[in-house]
């Protein structure tokens, strides 16, 4: 596994005024923890961060106090687009421990039940999973070519490499193939009798539609 150097420095506890004069500089803070150590606070370059996560590392290394360290990214916390990491919590680990950790699924191939007339709806995109610090993978992948219409891939079932344990229920249920929305209805109405076309249309009211909007931060 290849771990991506970020660069940093350690910085004292500080509020929202020396935060905004770290980012000026190109850096974000962070909170490091872990190990049964006090928990300790850097400042970790903006720039390195995004390129490590852009290339989904979990793991990266940071020169502090003339040390060499590797720390698990736990947390990261974005601006109000959801787009430049403004914070970050890392967590002390060893090359040697066992970490959990969530990792990218990716589905391959077309599922046989699109052809007979359903659409795929793929629930756990993230797996959580335990593995060796050093065999993180950056994507788990597997193939649901032979998913047919009506069936589910469970958590059970994927093709995990041995040292990848989910940590997930094993019934959870990772993606489906479901009859189209309104292809029922239409097969219905197609197979309705034709006697049915002349008995006269029920008349139905309409009512209110109820809006909710949920509040934002």
């Amino acid at each position: 596994m290849e771990i991506t150097t970020v660069r940093g420095e350690a910085r004292g506890p500080g509020g929202k005024h020396r935060n905004e004069r770290l980012r000026r500089r190109g850096l974000i803070p962070a909170v490091i923890y872990g190990h049964n150590e006090p928990p300790a606070t850097a400042a970790v370059s903006r720039h390195d961060l995004a390129l490590a996560l852009e290339h989904m590392k979990h793991v990266v290394q940071m020169e502090l106090d003339g040390k060499l360290s590797q720390y698990l990214i736990k947390d990261v916390q974005y601006d109000h687009l959801q787009k430049d990491p403004i914070h970050v919590d890392l967590m002390r680990v060893s090359l040697h421990e066992r970490v959990h950790v969530k990792v990218a699924l990716e589905l391959k191939g077309e599922p046989k039940g699109i052809h007979e007339g359903g659409e795929l709806v793929h629930l756990i995109t993230d797996l959580e999973v335990e593995c060796p610090l050093s065999q993180i993978p950056e994507v788990l992948y597997h193939n649901i070519k032979d998913l047919a219409l009506g069936h589910a891939l469970h958590v059970k079932e994927l093709d995990l490499p041995a040292h990848i344990k989910p940590r997930h229920n094993p019934d959870d249920i990772v993606a489906l193939v479901r009859l189209k929305r309104g292809v029922g209805v239409e097969e219905e109405a197609a197979a309705a009798p034709a006697e049915a076309a002349t008995a006269e249309p029920e008349v139905i009211g309409k009512g209110p539609k109820e809006k909710e909007e949920e509040g934002g931060e």
